[in-house]
């Protein structure tokens, strides 16, 4: 792991503990929002694909999350070793991960995965649809460069999968595990990602 100046290890403390604050905030907004809708039942589909009992939807689902998680991280590892696009992708992101402990990288994993999957798969998909809260969690992960759009398309194409775990299990804790895992590990795998000639740190989002 690349260490990083006094300096610049304080300032990304910071910039993560403003970061998970925010991630927390929308924790919270987003629990509370489904709440209401959902008549206190925020981790369950009102309409899922198949009729389980609690303990089988939450089962399957995180069977799924695993699996799906797996298939991420490695599609992921994949596209790095062999396209361009992913390496550029790669570049540009891996500076956001810089300085971050270990410890911080598992607390935003899980309140930016908390965040995002009360309000787009528990929140949104019900009322609005698989495909378009899909598509607007893809909109919400913008990238700074040329790899913008492709990053935008990658997160829906992961909301996608994500929102049919919930749709099909009707239970919320598999694309919980999944999203949290994914966003972790891949955390760390851009955090030890040697930085390209030149390139500049950018402030974490």
């Amino acid at each position: 792991m690349l260490r990083d100046s006094p300096a610049v290890q304080r300032s990304s403390e910071s910039q993560w503990r403003l970061a998970a604050l925010i991630y927390l905030a929308l924790s919270l907004l987003a629990l509370g929002l489904t709440l209401v809708v959902r008549e206190g039942r925020p981790l369950e589909h009102p309409a899922p694909w198949l009729l389980l009992s609690l303990s089988q939807a939450l089962s399957l689902s995180a069977l799924l999350g695993a699996l799906f998680a797996a298939a991420v991280v490695l599609s992921t590892r994949v596209f790095v070793a062999h396209f361009a696009w992913a390496r550029r992708l790669q570049d540009e992101l891996s500076p956001f991960a810089r300085g971050l402990g270990v410890g911080p990288v598992l607390l935003l994993a899980l309140l930016s995965s908390a965040a995002e999957e009360l309000f787009f798969r528990a929140l949104l998909e019900p009322a609005l649809g698989l495909v378009l809260s899909s598509l607007l969690f893809g909109l919400a992960h913008q990238a700074r460069g040329q790899v913008r759009w492709i990053w935008s398309l990658w997160a829906a194409a992961v909301g996608l999968g994500l929102g049919l775990i919930f749709r099909l299990s009707g239970s919320l804790v598999g694309p919980l595990l999944a999203h949290a895992s994914v966003n972790a590990i891949n955390l760390l795998f851009l955090r030890d990602s040697p930085l390209p000639a030149g390139a500049r740190r950018a402030p974490l989002r």
